[in-house]
């Protein structure tokens, strides 16, 4: 099937946004950084490096899981099919949302996105305050709002991700999504060859099933060093409130949540268009 002029035109903006997005070129200070990261990285010991990155995937698994059967998303798959049926009268499946257009389906996602990052903000400033719990819980919090975000995406354009498949490609783009830049171009070219080799037909996931590897451990690395400004910042309080820290941390928070909604609507919005060529 043949994409109509607007849905070309949006493709071609996606292409023109994959151009800029992945042309990387680092600071000086984003260089350094990445070298001491990089050399960090590579001092521990690969026993180690395999146990964490098996401990992180089972625990994206897990955070799967949670969000799958919370009531909330259950919530969450009401209201999309609601508002699609304000465009798609006959919408009863996630699957049905695929009838309606990229521009509608665009708007709905926008909505979706705009709370997610709402949400981030929130929670990077409620860490922000240097609490030893909050801090504590900062990185779990920010993997679940970040993992719920590009599920929400998912199904937003028709995509079940109680389904096996749809899960493991959910958890594949949140891995790009949030890796360093310059690895990211790479793991999207892999993400595309997938949907593009036929087995996004499949219900079950007969890829690769493994999600972090060394290159994703510098994002919790990351945090840790956010958790340490935030805790230096704590000591400068305004009427009892810890202010900067409280504007960092909801800042680092936003960003990075723009960021991964960002990715992750691209591909989907990709995705769909894609399909619709075949």
């Amino acid at each position: 099937m043949s994409l109509t002029p607007r849905e070309e035109k949006v493709l071609n903006s996606i292409l023109q946004w994959e151009s800029s997005y992945f042309e990387y070129e680092p600071t000086d200070f984003e260089a350094t950084y990445e070298r001491w990261v990089k050399q960090q990285l590579n001092q521990l010991n690969p026993t180690l490096i395999e146990k964490m990155n098996n401990g992180i995937d089972a625990a994206l698994f897990h955070v799967h899981a949670l969000i799958q059967n919370s009531r909330h998303q259950m919530d969450v798959r009401e209201r999309l099919l609601s508002e699609a049926r304000i465009f798609h009268p006959d919408a009863e499946e996630i699957e049905d949302l695929k009838a309606c257009s990229v521009d509608q389906l665009t708007y709905i996602a926008q909505q979706q996105i705009a709370r997610s990052r709402m949400l981030s903000l929130a929670q990077g400033g409620l860490s922000g305050t240097g609490g030893l719990l909050l801090l504590g819980i900062d990185i779990p919090a920010m993997i679940a709002l970040q993992v719920r975000s590009i599920q929400y995406i998912a199904m937003n354009y028709g995509y079940d991700i109680q389904k096996p498949y749809e899960m493991m490609m959910s958890l594949k783009v949140f891995h790009a999504s949030t890796l360093p830049k310059r690895y990211q171009h790479e793991s999207w070219d892999e993400l595309m060859e997938e949907i593009s080799s036929g087995e996004a037909d499949s219900f079950f996931y007969v890829g690769d099933e493994s999600v972090a590897d060394i290159s994703w451990l510098s994002m919790p690395l990351r945090q840790g060093i956010k958790g340490l400004i935030i805790t230096m910042l704590k000591k400068k309080v305004v009427q009892g409130i810890p202010l900067l820290g409280v504007l960092f941390g909801a800042g680092m928070n936003y960003q990075k949540s723009r960021e991964v909604t960002e990715f992750a609507h691209k591909f989907y919005q990709k995705r769909f268009l894609i399909e619709k060529q075949l």
